[in-house]
């Protein structure tokens, strides 16, 4: 199964993606949905075209939105270090997401925006201090971010937060897809992309993750309790334009095109913001 949140002229719906288009569902977005119970047993109404209904980011208010720094095995070693025994964690807002299709807002703030493809794992359940089999049952879903950061601002302490969570920064989508539509399930081997202005600049196999998405809700969950729509953006591979020589960040005008098989892509353009 696989969900969306559609933008209408009346607000935004959740929706389920048919062959047909976007089935509206009675639910203002996917987020709402999951806290309401099983998303499979939602009734369908409206069907929106597959081209030209504008994507909103597929849990526009997540309660919380955890991410996940040095988590792609071939990166860490390639850069010398020693794998790490437990996840960094740290965190954004939700106003720091944005759409599918929307634009990256280049912050005037800012001269060091760079890229970063996730694989991010959706909440489905209440859960806390998970087993490996609840933290199993509380995953929705899978979806992809861009954890577009202000490096600029990020190393300006150590703590990370200041870069990471500019407002209309964040491009989510375009879909939630199920376990069992996905290679590995649970555990998903999926190839994964980032290009910008057409060439790609990361690639990776979301199978090489240190903490993939099982070990991370329990892990999560042992600190804070995690609720429908909460989303856990997984960690990047290397390829950001940071650790390039020279550095390479995000210009007017550049676009981004992050994608995941088996998800979706997400295609935006850095914008003035």
């Amino acid at each position: 199964m696989k969900l969306a949140t559609i933008r209408t002229p009346e607000g935004t719906r959740a929706a389920r993606l048919t062959d047909d288009g976007y089935a509206e569902l009675d639910f203002p977005d996917v987020g709402a949905l999951l806290a309401a119970g099983d998303p499979a047993t939602a009734a369908g109404g409206a069907v929106h075209p597959l081209r030209g209904t504008a994507l909103a980011p597929v849990v526009p208010h997540p309660g919380k939105v955890l991410c996940v720094g040095l988590n792609y095995r071939n990166h860490i070693l390639e850069m010398g270090r020693d794998l790490p025994e437990y996840p960094t964690l740290f965190a954004k807002f939700a106003d720091a997401l944005i759409g599918p299709r929307d634009d990256i807002a280049l912050a005037p703030e800012s001269s060091a925006v760079d890229w970063e493809a996730e694989l991010t794992v959706v909440v489905g359940k209440t859960v806390r201090r998970a087993s490996e089999q609840e933290a199993e049952q509380a995953i929705a879903g899978f979806t992809v971010m861009n954890d577009v950061t202000m490096r600029d601002w990020q190393f300006r302490t150590k703590e990370w937060l200041q870069g990471k969570t500019f407002e209309g920064t964040t491009p989510l989508g375009p879909v939630l897809v199920t376990p069992d539509e996905l290679p590995g399930g649970l555990r998903p081997s999926l190839s994964m992309t980032c290009a910008v202005n057409g060439e790609i600049v990361q690639k990776a196999d979301t199978s090489d993750l240190v903490f993939g998405p099982v070990d991370l809700v329990r892990y999560a969950s042992t600190i804070i309790t995690l609720r429908p729509g909460d989303i856990i953006a997984t960690g990047t591979p290397g390829g950001v334009g940071h650790a390039r020589k020279p550095p390479r960040y995000l210009a007017e005008g550049d676009t981004v095109v992050t994608e995941i098989a088996g998800i979706g892509r997400l295609e935006n353009t850095a914008k003035a913001g």
